[in-house]
């Protein structure tokens, strides 16, 4: 019978202590003990304290939770070229550089390298995955070798494990440093010898953008309009142009199947008017394309529904919290 008390010191226990108060790890390392030398004890110990370290400090459980939210963060986003002076750091640049660059850069030169962008980018977010699928495994392997009541690997067998860690810690330091866009690898210059005089050196980059997402609580269908808000994520809100669409779900005629909208709007927040009574609408929200961009793998949509259509007396004022006033157009 295996007994587990809570509430006691396991520094204060004595091997000679009666089994019941001894949970299930301890009674294996009190019996391996009982077989081992204590040179060869104290050095079965340290090890599997080496490994429980490891894998508590380098490689948690909450640390690989983390890295996953973070490379699903990175799949939703947008991804761009720049284009800056070798001597400026990223995101150093003077916004008055770029349009001055673009002039001396051949466009079907700039084409082609939007094309090198997205592969890379791509090949950013595949490897980030297979590493943090490697990250994954290793753990579970590891965690079970130290679950394991068998010694040898902590004696005869430390070599193996201890390549197994350095493995592991490689890998982790590849995935960090793929999480950071980098410079893209291109092979034709992009500006003409009549030109390359006249600007300076230019190092391209790929960039990331975080993504833009609806406020699930805020946006909200009434009778025959919605209203929609937004926020790009883990940023304040800044200047920017955005472009919504919306269309209506399961058009029941032709008239209903070009119920369809792309507005640009400078805000994050908008007022759909004219939608019709008890019907579903998908609303889709991004930032307008822009020349640099050169990946958009995701984009938020919503789907709302609007209210039932009033039987009699003056309209209801919607459901939920109300949005701005709207002016019917005729």
């Amino acid at each position: 019978v295996n007994l587990q008390v809570t509430g006691l010191d396991p520094d204060r226990m004595k091997l000679d202590s009666p089994p019941c108060l001894l949970d299930q790890e301890e009674v294996g390392e009190a019996g391996d003990r009982q077989l081992l030398e204590p040179e060869t004890w104290r050095t079965y110990a340290e090890r599997r304290n080496t490994l429980r370290k490891f894998l508590t400090v380098d490689l948690s459980p909450q640390l690989l939770e983390r890295h996953h939210a973070r490379v699903e963060l990175l799949r939703k986003c947008s991804f761009y070229i720049e284009i800056l002076p070798k001597h400026l750091a990223l995101g150093d640049q003077n916004p008055r550089v770029l349009p001055t660059t673009f002039q001396f850069i051949e466009p079907q030169k700039f084409q082609r390298m939007k094309k090198v962008g997205a592969t890379q980018a791509k090949i950013q977010l595949l490897l980030l995955g297979e590493l943090l699928e490697q990250l994954g495994r290793g753990r579970s392997e590891l965690d079970a070798l130290l679950e394991s009541p068998d010694p040898q690997p902590f004696l005869a067998g430390w070599g193996l494990v201890e390549q197994r860690l350095a493995d592991l810690s490689d890998v982790m330091d590849s995935f960090l440093a793929t999480m950071v866009p980098g410079r893209l690898h291109i092979k034709h210059r992009l500006v003409s010898d009549i030109n390359a005089t006249k600007i300076p050196n230019l190092q391209v980059t790929l960039s990331a953008k975080t993504p833009v997402t609806f406020d699930r609580e805020e946006s909200v269908a009434h009778q025959d309009w919605a209203s929609l808000r937004w926020s790009v994520t883990l940023q304040p809100a800044a200047p920017e142009q955005f472009e919504l669409r919306y269309k209506l779900l399961d058009p029941q005629t032709q008239q209903e199947h070009v119920r369809y909208s792309i507005t640009p709007v400078a805000a994050y927040a908008f007022d759909v008017p004219n939608l019709l009574p008890n019907r579903s609408y998908e609303f889709t929200i991004k930032r307008v394309e822009g020349y640099t961009l050169v990946y958009e793998p995701w984009l938020d949509s919503l789907t709302l529904q609007t209210g039932p259509r009033a039987l009699e007396g003056p309209a209801p004022r919607g459901l939920g919290k109300l949005g701005p006033a709207l002016t019917t157009p005729s």
